[in-house]
């Protein structure tokens, strides 16, 4: 069964706060959101395999650590966009990829309309991203996409989670991690996140 981290700092609760509350403006929002997804970046990378090397201090040599493999951010598109300047602020070095899924109108089934991304999944650590985990539809589908594109150490990380959503990920995939900031109730009968924030991605870009 995959891990699921939900971290419980005070600084994160903090910024859900901000994001939950529908008083928010657009710019608030965005800091918000770049804030906390640095700290969802501290925590997902906290086991990045590391590389020693020396180190020339102004003093003396000494031993220093640098990442292993490379990192790759790939956002879910658009709402994954929300968190990835968050995330590379804290990883600047980290390569960042894409893919669009949607769902089809008639099969409600996820397709892919786009993806493009760095070479070398198969050896990266990659970070899936994408801020709300409602059903699991859509973040499967993506981790099913990457898996067979050779990416094989995945986590993925959302700013909320439904109850149904971490279930599915974790029947479908139960190699991959899930880092969050929150799992709320439930999903209500619009597979919106209760009490959740809305659409993140509406919110992140103004298209309210």
């Amino acid at each position: 069964m995959a891990q699921v981290t939900e971290i419980d700092h005070p600084v994160v609760k903090h910024y859900l706060s901000i994001l939950r509350n529908k008083k928010t403006e657009t710019a608030a929002f965005r800091r918000a959101m770049g804030s906390i997804g640095t700290i969802l970046a501290y925590q997902a990378l906290s086991d990045l395999p590391l590389k020693t090397q020396e180190v020339e201090t102004p003093i003396q040599t000494t031993m220093g650590h640098k990442a292993g493999p490379e990192v790759f951010v790939i956002p879910i598109l658009r709402a994954g966009l929300s968190l990835v300047d968050g995330i590379i602020n804290f990883m600047p070095d980290a390569k960042v990829g894409h893919i669009g899924v949607y769902r089809d109108e008639k099969t409600h089934e996820p397709v892919n309309y786009y993806h493009n991304f760095p070479g070398g999944l198969n050896n990266a650590y990659t970070l899936v991203v994408d801020p709300m985990l409602a059903t699991g539809g859509s973040g499967s589908h993506a981790l099913n996409f990457l898996k067979e594109n050779g990416a094989d150490n995945i986590r993925f990380v959302s700013l909320i989670c439904a109850p149904e959503g971490v279930e599915r990920l974790q029947k479908d995939h139960p190699d991959v991690p899930i880092i969050t900031a929150a799992i709320d109730e439930k999903l209500n009968k619009d597979a919106f996140i209760v009490p959740g924030l809305g659409d993140a991605g509406d919110r992140y870009f103004g298209t309210l």
